[in-house]
């Protein structure tokens, strides 16, 4: 089965429904949300709807966790207090817009998703296995993205967040534990020689589908992942839409002008020098 993993659609239904009609055209079988429905685009319940309206499996992320939770996590990702004050008045904004029955719906969603394929286990999460708002960077410690994974109990493990899409195989690592046993009644005391396991583990992969709603990679075009269940295939699937009109979107709602400059460019961008002593007290 061929299936497509979504992610981070922040309310962008431009790129959404470009996505829908490339996986279709792919002949994708399924397809699996990594959540992050709502935040800084403009169509927060047009995206949850588009959600609910198909059925597609999907688990919260940390902006539909803030939003029926409240701010109650800790945010210091924010490079800047700035950024901060731009991503809690999209926080506002959204707030007051989202529907009952849509903030309902993201209340109800799991923080993780798994199925048995011919491919292995394979799980899905927002950040990672422990948290929504913990990024899984592709240039992460390999031995640290294994225990991610393995955590999980997967083979492959599906990820989002950062807005940048990447596949890693993690393959060939040999873990070595060093115990020294205690001796029996029969040996004198320090002569027991310690037992050395080394274990190689079986290849894993951390796939990470970038961003629907807003892609963070450099270029403006909506990502996605395709993933075959038979062969264990990865494609890293661009798609090019209107995105013109939802900066225009973005714009007319009032959101930070910024938001649609970086969404044109499919860059992150906060400014860093104005704050550089900021401690979190939360």
């Amino acid at each position: 089965m061929k299936r497509a993993i979504l992610s981070c659609i922040h309310g962008n239904l431009e790129a959404f429904d470009a996505v829908l009609l490339d996986l279709e055209r792919q002949g994708a079988e399924a397809i699996h949300c990594l959540g992050d429905l709502v935040g800084y685009g403009p169509y927060p319940n047009e995206v949850v709807e588009r959600v609910r309206s198909l059925a597609i499996p999907t688990v919260q992320g940390c902006w539909d966790e803030d939003i029926v939770e409240g701010l109650n996590a800790c945010e210091c990702s924010y490079p800047s207090l700035l950024a901060e004050r731009r991503g809690r008045l999209a926080h506002r904004w959204t707030d007051g817009v989202l529907t009952a029955d849509n903030r309902a719906f993201l209340a109800q969603l799991p923080e993780s998703l798994a199925l048995e394929t011919a491919a292995g286990r394979l799980v899905f999460v927002h950040g990672s296995p422990s948290s929504a708002h913990e990024y899984l960077l592709a240039e992460m410690d390999a031995f640290m993205a294994l225990e991610r994974v393995l955590g999980a109990g997967a083979d492959v493990l599906f990820c989002g967040h950062t807005h940048i899409p990447y596949a890693r195989s993690l393959d060939g690592i040999q873990l070595r534990t060093v115990i020294a046993e205690a001796p029996d009644q029969r040996s004198i005391p320090g002569d027991a020689p310690p037992v050395d396991h080394t274990v190689t583990v079986p290849v894993r992969h951390l796939i990470n589908a970038g961003s629907v709603g807003e892609p963070r990679h450099g270029r403006p075009h909506a990502t996605y992942v395709l993933f075959d269940d038979e062969s264990g295939a990865v494609e890293l699937r661009e798609v090019p839409y209107a995105v013109d009109k939802t900066c225009a979107a973005i714009l007319e709602r009032g959101l930070p002008m910024i938001f649609a400059w970086r969404l044109a460019k499919g860059l992150d961008y906060a400014e860093r020098a104005e704050d550089a002593s900021h401690v979190c007290a939360r």
